[in-house]
């Protein structure tokens, strides 16, 4: 017998504040992007970098961690799985977002517990502007199909 393995693993930076949402029976889910870069030079020696924007998802104590400690600009290391997402959008149609379901959260960097309260403007606030983070108006199941609150303890 075949098993399948679902893993991710990401050092990156926080693009935006953390947000928290709740599901219908009220377990907290927070999400966050995050910017993961490569550089390398180019046949012509010229510096080349790209940038990758991730959503991460936590739930129910986590959640509650994140967003205690994790702010815009945090350094952080992220293991978890890939979870795709369907929803309508506000013209009905149907899109499909992939997500990382984080299992655990490290923190890289010492500002640990500073805010950035700047009104610095960063490319996290225009990836996918039309995702759908409305937890009230969808089922638990939607967010992994789980049986019953419990079974989504980490």
């Amino acid at each position: 017998m075949s098993r399948a393995l679902n893993k991710v693993m990401l050092i990156g930076n926080v693009g935006k504040q953390p947000e928290l949402k709740h599901t219908p029976s009220g377990i907290p889910v927070a999400h966050f992007r995050l910017a993961t870069s490569e550089s390398w030079r180019d046949k012509d020696g010229n510096f080349a970098e790209h940038t990758d924007w991730h959503t991460i998802v936590a739930w129910r104590s986590l959640a509650e961690i994140v967003m205690k400690i994790v702010h815009k600009g945090t350094r952080i290391f992220v293991e978890g799985k890939l979870r795709t997402r369907k929803f309508e959008d506000k013209n009905n149609v149907k899109r499909f977002y992939v997500e990382i379901i984080a299992d655990n959260i490290l923190l890289l960097d010492n500002k640990r517990f500073s805010r950035d309260n700047s009104e610095n403007h960063t490319d996290a606030d225009n990836v996918n502007d039309d995702y759908d983070f409305d937890y009230d108006n969808q089922n638990d199941s939607a967010f992994g199909n789980f049986n019953n609150d419990d079974e989504l303890l980490y």
